[in-house]
């Protein structure tokens, strides 16, 4: 069968692909540079160790994230930190990414960044991220690659148990007024930087919250702070001279007097929490020293979690949008709700997978998958995996694109054979993936498992070839102890009765 086969097949269900958004290249090929900014312990277990840290079966008892790191460390936190900072993501990583084609990161990034919204009477996370996000966004801007600043970790805590998230607790506290108010100033501090800050001219999206809790009726407000992040980004952006549609242009003083400013300016995206955020985050921004004009003049694409990550009536983020704007997907079959724990089902899954086209019908367009990876709930082989990794590759780019988690983890005998199904550049060494990002070991993997759309098969039915020889030899996949664990790898739309995990285990939720 010829190489277009797939896609002709393909495109009876698929929306037309996307073109540019913003800043974004016309199809993102990314990774995730997860534990550089944002520690997950899971993901370096030996070093993390070798820190000073611990491991536990529930990561709220023990030294398992940087809230406690920091509580236990107070006197050295600061230089530990910053020498992983240099060495887990530094020019050889970006050379490495440079040479297979990767043309975005998205970056995790914990409010504590802004180390002014840090109550350091209550909570605990190192200083210093700040410079080392410039130094590696310099690096990559000279690389050719576009970096999405991603609010991981938020103030208060947004998720239950997980390490991603900065601190264990099975009490989130993010979907508060108080907090909400917080990550809105770190909004416009960002937001700020990405406009002025030199350091900053690679950078193209925010992305408002990374994994909010899925069921909806948990995360009171959370559809206002959708709306007031946007908003937030747009008058920044008025501010500094970036032309906001809709809205005339005001002078703005050389000094970039936000406070000065504020009371003149008018229009619906200065409502009075807006206004409010604009304030408490100059004097932040003097303290850092930026100040002028937008150097870009060109609008972020503003970016959050599809709505169909969420169920029981969620709020949708496409009600929100003023300007470029793009939606973002995780899934993960390694930890269940997707397909059965086997190879013909999850090739038939993710050949029929319809989450483009479900987004799209609900406004939520462009989407890219933001987050996703090789690991599968049994034993396989080196010949599944390669065709695994081509199968979501070609489902992903039928959207915006895709953001491999992670771009490494860490390879050592306490990690064990973690690296071969989570790290981008293990997977192109051994194969797996292919070293451009726009190819494919076999365009035509999905042709015996498409379900066209007169069929009326069933999606459990069982292709005319299966995805891997009985005779290949099979290798044990990570073991789950090594591996995080999430709700994420099913969306609402497909299974409204999930629940956020509340597992104590290592987790990167779909944040791997």
């Amino acid at each position: 069968m010829r190489a277009t086969t797939v896609f002709s097949l393909l495109s009876f269900f698929l929306p037309t692909a996307f073109g540019s958004l913003g800043g974004l290249p016309n199809k993102i090929y990314g990774v995730n540079l997860g534990s550089w900014l944002v520690l997950e312990a899971w993901m370096l277990p030996q070093e993390w160790l070798d820190m000073g840290g611990q491991s536990c079966s529930d990561c709220s008892t023990c030294i398992a994230t940087e809230f406690a790191f920091a509580k236990a460390y107070p006197d050295t936190v600061d230089q530990i930190f910053d020498e992983h900072w240099s060495t887990w993501f530094n020019q050889t990583d970006v050379d490495a990414l440079a040479a297979n084609g990767i043309n975005t990161v998205r970056i995790p990034l914990g409010y504590w960044i802004v180390e002014a919204l840090v109550d350091r009477s209550t909570e605990f996370y190192p200083r210093g991220g700040l410079a080392q996000l410039r130094r590696g966004l310099q690096q990559l801007n000279k690389a050719g690659i576009v970096a999405i600043l991603d609010h991981h970790a938020l103030p208060g805590v947004a998720a239950v148990n997980q390490q991603f998230s900065g601190n264990c607790t099975s009490t989130p506290m993010f979907y508060t007024d108080y907090n909400y108010h917080r990550a809105l100033i770190w909004t416009s501090v960002m937001t700020t930087l990405s406009h002025v800050d030199p350091t900053f001219a690679n950078v193209v999206a925010i992305e408002a919250v990374n994994e909010p809790i899925m069921d909806a009726t948990q995360t009171p407000g959370y559809g206002d702070f959708q709306k007031n992040f946007v908003k937030v980004v747009r008058a920044t952006e008025f501010l500094l001279g970036v032309p906001t549609a809709g809205y005339n242009a005001m002078p703005a003083p050389a000094n970039g007097n936000f406070t000065a400013m504020v009371p003149q300016a008018s229009g619906d995206i200065f409502t009075e929490e807006v206004r409010s955020v604009l304030l408490d985050a100059f004097p932040i921004l003097l303290q850092l020293g930026v100040f002028g004009l937008s150097k870009k003049k060109t609008q972020l694409v503003t970016n959050f979690m599809d709505v169909n990550w969420q169920y029981n009536n969620p709020a949708n983020p496409a009600d929100a949008a003023i300007g470029p704007q793009g939606y973002d997907n995780h899934l993960y079959y390694v930890f269940g709700g997707v397909a059965n724990a086997d190879p013909v089902s999850y090739m038939t899954s993710i050949c029929n997978l319809e989450r483009v086209q479900n987004d799209a019908a609900l406004g939520d367009s462009p989407l890219w998958f933001g987050e996703w990876g090789l690991p599968v709930q049994f034993n396989t082989t080196d010949a599944f995996l390669t065709q695994w990794a081509d199968a979501q590759k070609l489902m992903y780019s039928q959207g915006a694109g895709w953001i491999f988690w992670n771009f490494k983890v860490e390879k050592s005998e306490l990690a064990g054979d973690l690296a071969r199904e989570w790290s981008y550049l293990e997977g192109v060494e051994l194969g797996y993936l292919t070293k451009d990002p726009s190819k494919y070991n076999d365009p035509n993997v999905c042709v015996p498992y498409i379900i066209q759309p007169s069929s009326s098969a069933s999606a459990s039915a069982s292709p005319t070839s299966t995805s891997a020889s009985a005779s290949e030899t099979t290798s044990a996949s990570a073991s789950a102890s090594a591996q995080p664990t999430t709700s994420a790898s099913v969306s609402a739309s497909e299974q409204a009765t999930v629940s956020e995990s509340t597992s104590t285990q290592p987790s990167a939720s779909a944040s791997a």
